[in-house]
C-alpha cells in the first residue's frame, strides 16, 4: 500500500513538475504587478521572394525580419519566437498553396509580407479566412485595403502616394516634356503606372511588357520613335534593367523612373554600371541607410557588413510590433491582430509613427515618398519627394 501511495504521490509529483514547467514558458515582462507574460514558442512568418529574379527585395526584408526576431531572442533566452520563410519567389501562382501551409501551422500567429501586389491579391484572401494577421511592407497596391480583409496592414504608403510623387518628380524636377511609360502587366506595375499617368496627363505613348520577358526590341523601336526623353516603368527589376539596357544600345539618351520594385542593387548588375547611371528611383520609404538609431550598425554586423536595401527597415519595425504583442502575452492570432489594430507607437528604425487606419493603412500623415538615384554603381538618396 505504502509503494503504491509512493507511486501515486511520485504521479503528482512529476505532473507538477509538468505543470510547472509550461507555466515556465511564460517569461514576466512587466513590474510586480503590473506586469504581462510573453508567450513562446510561437511562429512569424516571412513571405516573399527569397530566390528568383526578386529575390534581392525579398532578402532584405526578410533580414529586417530576422535581425528583429534574433534581437528578441537574445533578450528573451527562456521564451523564444521562431521564424518561418514563405519564399514565393514573388509568383502569384506559388502564393496559394503557400499562404495554406502558414495558416495550417498553429504556431504561426503573424505574417510579414506578402511582399508584392500580385501574390497578396491571392494569398491574403486566404489569410483573412484564417484571421492571420498580416503587415506587409511592401506591397503597394492601392486596391489591396479595398476588399474588406480584416487581418490586412500595411507599414508604408501605397501606390496613390507613389505614382502621383513620381509623377509630380519627372514634371517638377526633371522637366520632362516627352514621357513613354511602360509596365509589365503585374498588379503592381500597371497601378503604379496608372497614378503616375494621373499626374502626366498626356504621355508621349504606352506599352506594356511581360514578367520574365528578355526581348524589348519592339517596345525599344517604339520609345526611341516618340521623341521621349523620359521613359517610367512600372515593374521589377530584372525587366528594368534588361529594357534600359537595350534601349540605351539602340541610342537612347533619355532617363529612365522607377518605382520601388525596381530600387535594389541588382538592377544595376542587370543594366550595367554605365547603363544605369542616373536612373531615378522611387519608394514610399525614407533611406534604409539612414535608419535611425543603432540599426543600421545592427543590420551589417549581423549579414555580413552587407548595406540595409529597400525596406529592410520598415520590415524591422513591423516585426518588433508582433514582437512587442507577444511579449505582452498575445499567444493568439485574434489577440494579436487586436493589438496590431490599436497599435500606435514610433517604429526604432524609420522612425514613423505605426498607427493603422480602419482598412489597415498607415497613418496619412506618417507617408513619404524618397527619390533615389544610380550614382557610381550605387543607390543613393536624391530628395524627399514633397507632398502635393
Amino acid at each position: 500500500m505504502r509503494q503504491k501511495l509512493a507511486r501515486v504521490l511520485g504521479g503528482v509529483a512529476i505532473s507538477a513538475l509538468v505543470i510547472s514547467g509550461a507555466a515556465a514558458c511564460k517569461a514576466d515582462s512587466g513590474s510586480e504587478g503590473g506586469g504581462s507574460s510573453a508567450a513562446c514558442d510561437l511562429k512569424i512568418g516571412f513571405f516573399g521572394p527569397l530566390t528568383g529574379d526578386a529575390a534581392g527585395l525579398g532578402i532584405h526584408m526578410r533580414n529586417g525580419t530576422k535581425l528583429a526576431i534574433d534581437q528578441y531572442n537574445k533578450d528573451n533566452a527562456d521564451c523564444k519566437v521562431n521564424l518561418t520563410e514563405y519564399d514565393s519567389q514573388g509568383d502569384p501562382a506559388k502564393a496559394p498553396s503557400l499562404a495554406q501551409q502558414a495558416v495550417g501551422d498553429q504556431k504561426v500567429v503573424g505574417i510579414i509580407g506578402p511582399a508584392f501586389s500580385g501574390e497578396s491579391e491571392v494569398a491574403d484572401p486566404i489569410f483573412d479566412e484564417a484571421g492571420l494577421p498580416i503587415i506587409t511592407p511592401s506591397a503597394t497596391r492601392p486596391s489591396l485595403s479595398t476588399k474588406g480583409w480584416k487581418i490586412f496592414h500595411r507599414g508604408v504608403g501605397n501606390d496613390t502616394s507613389q505614382g502621383p510623387a513620381a509623377g509630380r518628380y519627372i514634371k517638377d524636377v526633371l522637366k520632362a516634356e516627352k514621357v513613354y511609360v511602360v509596365d509589365d502587366q503585374s498588379a503592381y506595375g500597371a497601378g503604379l503606372v496608372d497614378e503616375v499617368k494621373k499626374v502626366l496627363g498626356t504621355v508621349a505613348g504606352e506599352d506594356k511588357i511581360q514578367v520574365k520577358q528578355t526581348n524589348f526590341s519592339a517596345v525599344v523601336t517604339k520609345i526611341v520613335g516618340s521623341g521621349a526623353t523620359a521613359l517610367f516603368f512600372g515593374g521589377y527589376y530584372t525587366e528594368a534593367g534588361l529594357l534600359l539596357k537595350q534601349l540605351k544600345g539602340a541610342g537612347w539618351k533619355g532617363t529612365m523612373i522607377a518605382g520601388d520594385g525596381v530600387n535594389d542593387a541588382n538592377f544595376i548588375k542587370v543594366a550595367g554600371e554605365q547603363v544605369a547611371e542616373g536612373t531615378i528611383l522611387t519608394c514610399p520609404c525614407a533611406p534604409a541607410t539612414a535608419a535611425k538609431g543603432t540599426f543600421v550598425t545592427d543590420y551589417k554586423a549581423a549579414f555580413d557588413n552587407a548595406e540595409p536595401g529597400t525596406y529592410a527597415d520598415v520590415s524591422y519595425d513591423i516585426t518588433k510590433i508582433f514582437l512587442e504583442g507577444i511579449k505582452d502575452g498575445k499567444s493568439t492570432r485574434g489577440d494579436l491582430l487586436n493589438f496590431v489594430n490599436g497599435y500606435n507607437k514610433a517604429g526604432g528604425a524609420t522612425g514613423v509613427t505605426y498607427k493603422f487606419e480602419s482598412n489597415g493603412e498607415l497613418d496619412p500623415a506618417q507617408v513619404i515618398v524618397w527619390a533615389f538615384k544610380v550614382n557610381a554603381g550605387k543607390v543613393v538618396p536624391d530628395i524627399e519627394i514633397p507632398k502635393a
